[in-house]
């Protein structure tokens, strides 16, 4: 962090992320500048040193590293906590507006042919064996079919190279920003270019997003 604000800005967006009060969140980093560590509610926090001006600290949910980062030893020195003067940021807001979206799924019995921006949360049923073929840019591609489904109902979803890889049966997923066509028929989900597929670990870990190829 290069200033108390981007400090400030930084810290209330890990408070709004890991649902942590920010004045408890604040006063945990205190706690562990003079004891090395303290917890803050599902968060631990280490004092890993620092400079003259800087205190570096290290966040961790469980075993997980969530962040390491110096923050300004004046910004610490603050009467109360500063972190709620940055609840309002863009780098907060962002994260709320894409949390939001997430937030409003799509039901499988809700697609019809030619939906797009669609978001759904799904398990893996089964997925079919690859197949190679060429794509309208003159270059290879491993294509396969994941069946997936919901509470409602069952679809299947186009996956592309990393992504035929990136996932196994009874995994649950969530797919952002897809699109729906018809095919033979058959009704049936693309990520396109812009879509993402995230696969939901059961640990509880933030999902690892998985991006469209291009060759698609």
């Amino acid at each position: 962090m290069k200033n108390s604000a981007s400090s400030g800005e930084y810290l209330a967006f890990l408070s709004v992320k890991y649902e942590v009060n920010p004045d408890k969140f604040f006063n945990a980093l205190i706690s562990a500048e003079k004891n090395q560590k303290s917890k803050c509610e599902n968060l631990s926090i280490e004092c890993r040193g620092g400079t003259q001006d800087k205190v570096i600290f290290l966040i961790l949910k469980g075993s997980k590293v969530v962040a390491q980062f110096p923050v300004l030893r004046g910004f610490l020195l603050e009467q109360s906590s500063p972190i709620k003067n940055f609840m309002k940021t863009d780098l907060t807001r962002r994260y709320l507006i894409k949390k939001n979206k997430r937030s409003h799924s799509l039901l499988i019995r809700d697609l019809r042919t030619g939906m797009s921006h669609i978001n759904l949360r799904a398990k893996v049923l089964e997925i079919s064996r690859p197949r190679l073929v060429f794509t309208r840019f003159g270059n290879c591609a491993s294509v396969a079919h994941a069946l997936i489904a919901d509470e409602t109902g069952t679809i299947k979803l186009g996956l592309w190279n990393e992504q035929i890889s990136s996932v196994s049966n009874g995994d649950t997923i969530q797919i952002e920003n897809a699109r729906t066509s018809t095919f033979r028929g058959e009704r049936q989900l693309s990520l396109g270019r812009t879509g993402t597929l995230n696969y939901i670990e059961d640990s509880g870990c933030q999902p690892k997003e998985v991006h469209s190829p291009r060759e698609e």
